[in-house]
């Protein structure tokens, strides 16, 4: 017999189905509430609202889990390569050898964009935002495929606008970056892997030999893996909201861009960096600050600490310190940003205060440091971010579309005037 669970309403009682998922989550179908009963629910912001069924994440934010189609991120961080947990993401199962290499051979022949793309760069100002030009590239993309603004074309189509997409992104962010130090744009170098090819289009120059240390391009590796999907955040129901409309990969995807572009979404890490540096031009007291955070009455934050989801732990933090470590050993960085970081990690992982409230440092607080010790600058970090998450966006976008999921639609409950009549101009 199906589950149900009963709601009293003016002296009905109505059933509604209970949908348990294979992780055993629990929800409650109100699908119909409306029709049988005149009511809605209301669930500002949507955080105890499921929008669909999917069975690309999983996420446990009490046990400090986070698993792709099943796989635990602490094994695909350690053993895999971002374009293999992009194909597992996207199409459902770990690629073969031979389906990775054709995955990834056919992304290479898609890196280079449309020249004249390049003069859309030469209308943006020097100080443009990088997530600004980035996301208005991408939706750009739209009108150099136009065979891509149907959402419903064959497999085979499909395909190719999502490795295009995976392919030219990494370009168009790198040259978003050249656009705003106004140095000459590289072009991508296919005889690297895809994350040596973004940073050699990022941070080399055309006079110079480049050379991309292997820690480095480890740690990045690792990076975009742990950003690649997480659940039904802002910027990916927003890639779904956006794809309901039946829109294009190119411009749903330019949507989740401007989402993430929000500083309560994607900015942390920038965040981060930004109080790391308004800590040392006070002096670099990290004892008066931590002090500051203590005290309920200041209004001073944290950043990079603790997480709204991951009640006790970020399963990812623990991952990406790893590498944090690394990177900064490697480099031997002599940077006083750098040295009131771990002196805030320190505190924060042997402070009472912070560990029974779980304020951890998160994946925000070690991507931040790993960006600032690697070179890239603040402005481009939440471009970092996009540029991880992209798989997932794409997968949710494909999952949506062939499940033929309804165009999104939210209902409201009204609190303005009621029905009034106009009064003329000269009577009022």
């Amino acid at each position: 017999m199906s589950e149900t669970a009963k709601i009293e309403l003016d002296g009905k009682v109505y059933e509604l189905p209970i949908v348990r998922g294979t992780e055993n989550e629990k929800a409650i179908d109100i699908s119909k509430l409306r029709d049988l009963s005149g009511y809605i629910t209301l669930d500002s912001g949507y955080k105890n609202t499921g929008s669909t069924k999917s069975a690309i994440t999983f996420l446990d934010g009490e046990e400090g889990i986070l698993l792709y189609r099943g796989y635990p991120i602490e094994q695909l961080a350690e053993k895999a390569s971002f374009l293999e947990v992009s194909y597992l993401l996207i199409y459902g199962n770990l690629p073969t050898q031979i389906e990775l290499e054709s995955f990834e051979n056919s992304i290479k022949k898609h890196t280079l964009v449309h020249e004249d793309m390049k003069r859309f760069f030469e209308a943006y100002p020097a100080k443009a935002h990088p997530m600004g030009v980035l996301s208005s590239m991408i939706s750009s993309l739209s009108t150099f495929y136009p065979e891509s603004l149907d959402p419903n074309r064959s497999a085979e189509k499909k395909n190719l606008t999502v490795h295009r997409l995976i392919a030219k992104l990494p370009t168009l962010a790198a040259w978003s970056y050249k656009n705003s130090t106004s140095h000459p744009f590289m072009y991508p170098r296919n005889q690297y892997d895809y994350v040596t090819n973004f940073l050699y289009m990022m941070f080399s120059m055309p006079t110079e030999d480049y050379s991309v240390d292997p820690v480095i391009v480890s740690a990045l590796n690792t990076l975009l893996i742990l950003h690649a999907d997480h659940e039904q955040n802002c910027s990916t129901s927003t890639v779904r909201m956006v794809g309901s409309a039946n829109a294009n990969l190119y411009s749903s995807v330019a949507a989740g861009i401007s989402a993430l572009w929000g500083p309560l979404h994607g900015g942390a890490n920038q965040e981060v960096i930004e109080m790391l540096e308004q800590i040392v031009l006070d002096g670099g007291n990290v004892d008066k600050w931590v002090a500051k955070a203590k005290d309920k009455e200041d209004p001073f934050r944290l950043m990079g600490f603790g997480h709204r989801v991951y009640k006790n732990f970020d399963p990812r933090a623990t991952i990406i310190k790893r590498s944090c470590d690394e990177v900064l050993e490697k480099l031997g960085i002599n940077d006083p940003l750098l040295d009131v970081a771990k002196k805030l990690e320190k505190v924060a992982l042997e402070d009472e205060y912070f560990k029974s409230r779980s304020l951890y440092p998160n994946v925000d607080f070690y991507s931040g440091i790993i960006y600032k010790a690697i070179g890239v600058p603040t402005e481009m970090f939440t471009v970092m971010f996009a540029f991880g998450r992209l798989p997932g966006w794409i997968a949710q976008w494909k999952e949506m579309t062939e499940n033929k999921e309804p165009i999104g639609r939210p209902r409201q409950v009204y609190l303005g005037s009621t029905c009034r009549n106009y009064v003329p101009i000269g009577d009022r």
